[in-house]
C-alpha cells in the first residue's frame, strides 16, 4: 500500500519495471545495441537516464556496449546493459574480462527462441546454461530470474546490491513475455532491499593496490580511474598490483579469490521462495516464466485434494544447493516446468536422492506451459516419469 493506503495500479510490463529499477538503484550509465525483446530497456535508458544525471549511448553494436558499461563502472558509476540472446554471445569475451577485473555490471538478457536469431518474437528461455559456462575458464556468475512484475523489479535492485557488494558482474535473466507483456501491478507493494554500494579505498594513497584483499573482506576496496593514485585495469591474471604475474602463489590465490567469493550458498545470494506442504511427495520446482503457471498450479492441485509442494528459484548460478537439497530430500516425485529443454534439471538431477523420479515439462518451440499441463503431468497415474535419479 502506498503511504495514503491506498494501492498504486499501474500498466507496466517487464522491461519497465528493470528500467524503474535500475534508477531506484542509482544506476546513472546505460550502453546497448538494439534487439529484440531488450530494446525497450535502450529507449528508456535513453528517455530517463539524463533526468537522473545519467547518461544513455546506442552503441554501434553489443561488443561496444558491455565495453562502455565497464569501462564506466570502472570510474565509479553503476552501469547496465541489455540484450537477448545472440548479443550475449557477442558479451562473451568481456564477461570474462569483467570477472577477471572485479567490475560490478548488470547484465539483462531477455531470452528469445534460439538458437543462433531463433525467434526474435518468440518466446524462450534456453540461455540457463550458457548464462553460467558462457565465458572462458568456467568462473562463476550471479544469474538471476523473475518470474512476474514484483521480481523483475526486486531482482534488479538485489542484482545491483550484489554486483556491488562482490564486484561482479551480475546476470538478470527475463524473456520476451516477461519482458513484453503489460499488466496492472500495484506498485507500492514492491519491496525495496536496503541499497549497497562498493566498498570505497579509505586508506593512504600510497599504500593503494587495487586488487588487494584486506583481511575479513570479501573484495578489494575500490577507488575510480581517475584518482591520484594509479589504478591498473589488465585483462590477464594479475596480482594485488594489477601487474601482470607468473608467480605461481599469485595467481592461485587471484583465481581462487574469483572462484570462492561467489562460489557458496548463502542468505543474500540464493534467493528463492518455497512455499512447502505438509507431507507432500510431490514437488513442483520452477523459475522464470513456467513458475507462474507452476503457482497457479500448486494452488489448483491442493484444491483437487493432493499434497504439493512448490520451490521458485530466484538465484539459477550459484546453485541453491542448501534448499534444493533439503526438499529433495522431503519429497519423492520432482516436477521440472522449463521453457527450453531441460536446462536446469541437470542441476537438479545431480543433487537428487535414490528415491527421487523426475517429471519433465517441456516447451522450447514459443509456446507457454499452462497450468493444466503441469496439473496434468503431476495427476497422471503413475505420473510420466524420466527414471530413477541413479539410473
Amino acid at each position: 500500500m502506498s503511504e495514503t493506503g491506498l494501492s498504486t495500479l499501474e500498466f507496466l510490463d517487464g522491461n519497465d519495471a528493470i528500467m524503474r529499477a535500475a534508477l531506484d538503484a542509482g544506476c546513472t550509465f546505460f550502453a546497448g545495441y538494439p534487439i529484440t525483446p531488450a530494446t525497450s530497456l535502450l529507449l528508456a535508458a535513453i528517455r530517463d537516464m539524463p533526468s537522473v544525471g545519467g547518461i544513455a549511448v546506442q552503441t554501434e553494436d553489443e561488443i561496444a556496449g558491455i565495453s562502455m558499461c565497464i569501462a564506466a563502472s570502472m570510474t565509479g558509476r553503476k552501469t547496465m546493459t541489455a540484450t537477448s540472446g545472440p548479443g550475449l554471445s557477442l558479451y562473451s569475451e568481456n564477461i570474462g574480462l569483467a570477472i577477471m577485473a572485479e567490475v560490478p555490471l548488470i547484465i539483462v538478457d531477455s531470452q528469445r527462441m534460439g538458437p543462433a536469431t531463433g525467434g526474435a518474437t518468440t518466446q524462450g528461455e534456453g540461455d540457463i546454461q550458457f548464462a553460467r559456462w558462457g565465458s572462458s575458464g568456467g568462473y562463476p556468475l550471479i544469474v538471476l530470474a523473475p518470474r512476474d512484475l514484483k521480481s523483475s523489479y526486486e531482482l534488479t535492485l538485489h542484482a545491483f546490491n550484489l554486483a556491488e557488494r562482490y564486484r561482479t558482474p551480475v546476470l538478470l535473466l527475463t524473456s520476451k513475455e516477461l519482458s513484453l507483456t503489460r499488466q496492472s501491478a500495484d506498485t507500492s507493494r514492491w519491496q525495496r532491499p536496503e541499497l549497497i554500494n562498493r566498498k570505497q579505498f579509505a586508506g593512504s594513497l600510497e599504500e593503494f593496490l587495487p586488487y588487494r584483499v584486506d583481511d575479513g573482506e570479501e573484495v578489494p576496496a575500490f577507488l575510480p580511474f581517475g584518482a591520484e593514485a594509479q589504478v591498473r585495469f589488465t585483462t590477464s591474471i594479475h596480482g594485488d598490483e594489477g601487474i601482470i604475474t607468473n608467480d605461481i602463489v599469485k595467481r592461485r590465490r587471484k583465481l581462487e579469490h574469483l572462484a570462492n567469493k561467489i562460489s557458496w550458498d548463502k542468505p543474500g545470494v540464493s534467493l528463492y521462495a518455497a512455499d512447502l506442504y505438509s507431507e507432500a511427495d510431490t514437488l513442483i520446482i520452477s523459475y522464470g516464466l513456467a513458475a507462474q503457471a507452476s503457482v497457479d498450479a500448486a494452488r489448483q492441485l491442493r484444491g483437487y485434494g493432493f499434497r504439493v509442494s512448490s520451490l521458485v528459484l530466484y538465484t539459477l548460478w550459484p546453485v541453491p544447493e542448501g534448499i534444493i537439497s533439503e526438499v529433495l530430500g522431503e519429497h519423492k516425485n520432482i516436477v521440472v516446468p522449463e521453457h527450453n529443454n531441460g536446462q536446469y534439471l541437470r542441476e537438479l538431477e545431480r543433487l537428487s536422492f535414490e528415491q527421487n523420479r523426475f517429471v519433465a515439462v517441456q516447451s522450447f518451440d514459443g509456446s507457454l506451459i499452462s497450468p493444466a499441463e503441469i496439473i496434468q503431468a503431476v495427476s497422471e497415474e503413475p505420473p510420466l516419469l524420466l527414471g530413477a535419479a541413479n539410473d
